[in-house]
């Protein structure tokens, strides 16, 4: 299981690589570049399975049938 996931702002584009929880999923993020709170696209349990490149450990686990909660 990978538990680091870059984060890209869909507002200015900037990318930052964060570790996730294995216990907690993360609604909020915000941008460390321009200060946008991020949170989950509608349908997604968390700010990774959005706006990273490596979705929360439970989707990971469960082939993303399962959502954080």
């Amino acid at each position: 299981m990978n538990l680091q996931s870059t984060l890209t702002c869909p507002i200015c584009g900037h990318r930052t690589t964060e570790i996730m929880a294995t216990d907690a999923c993360q609604f909020f993020y915000d941008c460390k570049s321009c200060g946008t709170r991020l949170k989950p696209k509608v349908g997604d349990c968390c700010v990774f399975c959005s706006y990273g490149s490596v979705p929360c450990p439970p989707i990971q686990e469960n082939g993303g049938s399962a959502c954080c909660g």
